[in-house]
């Protein structure tokens, strides 16, 4: 879910993305009227939500420590722990990091591309 695009978010290079990944993850791209980010309740980009298989949302916030402006490298670690711990059956820890990014702000005008 995003309002502002960069050419790596964009649509195209995230399906790209994932077929390369072989659709290990699945994306919920964000419809102009931003009915899923209100649904789900998103504040910024990326907001990542982690479902058990029942469908109950035992992860949400952010990837790792990283971000556009400091100096932390891309890592994965917070989503990793908890994708490690729900597969291995164990809980997962309730001290969730926000994330932190472009606002989910609604406006239709900011994506052309849709």
């Amino acid at each position: 879910m995003t309002s502002k695009i960069t050419l790596q978010d964009a649509p195209d290079k995230m399906r790209e993305m994932m077929e390369a990944w072989g659709g290990l993850l699945q994306l919920i791209f964000m419809t102009k009227s931003q009915d899923v980010a209100r649904a789900y309740q998103a504040a910024c980009t990326p907001d990542i939500y982690l479902f058990d298989a029942a469908l109950a949302c035992v992860y949400r916030g952010r990837l790792d420590g990283s971000t556009p402006k400091n100096d932390v490298p891309l890592s994965g670690q917070d989503l990793r722990a908890a994708l490690d711990n729900l597969l291995a059956g164990q809980p997962i820890d309730p001290k969730q990091m926000p994330s932190m990014g472009c606002i989910v702000n609604g406006r239709k005008d900011e994506l052309p591309f849709l």
